[in-house]
C-alpha cells in the first residue's frame, strides 16, 4: 500500500506543479524575445503576428538583481497588447511566486524571473503593439526586461492543479497512515518462555 500512495503523491505532484510549468514555458514554438527595458527605459513593442499563430502566449523575464522579488502583493510591471487601437489583453504582473530563478550571467549577481503575463487566444494578421510599464511596487533592482512570444501555445486545463493538490493531500495521508498502522516488527518466537510441561520430569 505504501508505494500504491507514493505513486499517488508522485502523480499529484506531477499534474498539479509540473505539467502547467510545462505547458507555460515549452508548449508551442517561439516567436522571438525583444528587450522591453534597458538602462532606467521602457520601450513599446511593436511584432506582426499572423492568425496561424494562434494562441499566442505572452511570457515577460525580469533581470534583477535580488535573490527574490519581495513585491507584497503590488504590482511590478504592468503590460498591455493591442491592435488596431483595440486592447486583447491586459496584465499585471508581481513575479512573487517564482522560488528558482535562473541565473543571469555566472560572473553577475542577477536572477532572471519570469511571469506568465496571459494567451491571445484570437490572433488576426497584423502589427500588435506590446507596453510593458511599471508598476506601483518600489525598491525593485530591475536591470532589464524582456519580452517572450510563444505561438501555438497549449492552455492550461483549471481543473489540473486542484486535482492534483487533492492527489497529493492523499498520497501524503495515506503514506503517513501506511507508517502508522504498519507496526512493529513481528516478535521472535524464540524469545518466548517455554510453556509450561505437565507430569513428571
Amino acid at each position: 500500500m505504501r508505494f500504491l500512495f507514493v505513486l499517488i503523491l508522485l502523480a499529484g505532484t506531477g499534474i498539479s506543479l509540473i505539467y502547467p510549468w510545462a505547458m507555460t514555458n515549452f508548449s508551442g514554438r517561439e516567436i522571438g524575445a525583444w528587450r522591453v527595458y534597458e538602462q532606467g527605459r521602457f520601450k513599446p513593442l511593436t511584432v506582426p503576428l499572423s492568425g496561424r499563430d494562434a494562441p499566442v502566449r505572452v511570457l515577460v523575464d525580469l533581470t534583477a538583481r535580488a535573490e527574490r522579488i519581495v513585491s507584497q502583493q503590488r504590482t511590478v510591471l504592468t503590460l498591455t497588447a493591442a491592435t488596431n487601437g483595440r486592447t486583447v489583453l491586459a496584465s499585471t504582473l508581481q513575479f512573487n511566486h517564482v522560488d528558482n530563478p535562473r541565473q543571469a550571467s555566472p560572473q553577475l549577481p542577477d536572477k532572471i524571473f519570469r511571469d506568465d503575463a496571459g494567451v491571445i487566444a484570437s490572433v488576426n494578421s497584423g502589427s500588435y503593439l506590446f507596453t510593458v510599464g511599471p508598476g506601483d511596487a518600489e525598491d525593485i533592482p530591475m536591470r532589464g526586461v524582456d519580452l517572450i512570444l510563444r505561438s501555438g501555445a497549449g492552455e492550461t486545463d483549471r481543473r489540473a492543479r486542484p486535482v492534483g493538490f487533492v492527489l497529493m493531500a492523499v498520497g501524503l495521508i495515506g503514506f503517513l497512515l501506511s507508517l502508522r498502522s504498519g507496526g512493529g516488527r513481528p516478535g521472535n518466537p524464540n524469545s518466548q518462555p517455554p510453556p509450561p510441561r505437565w507430569g513428571r520430569g
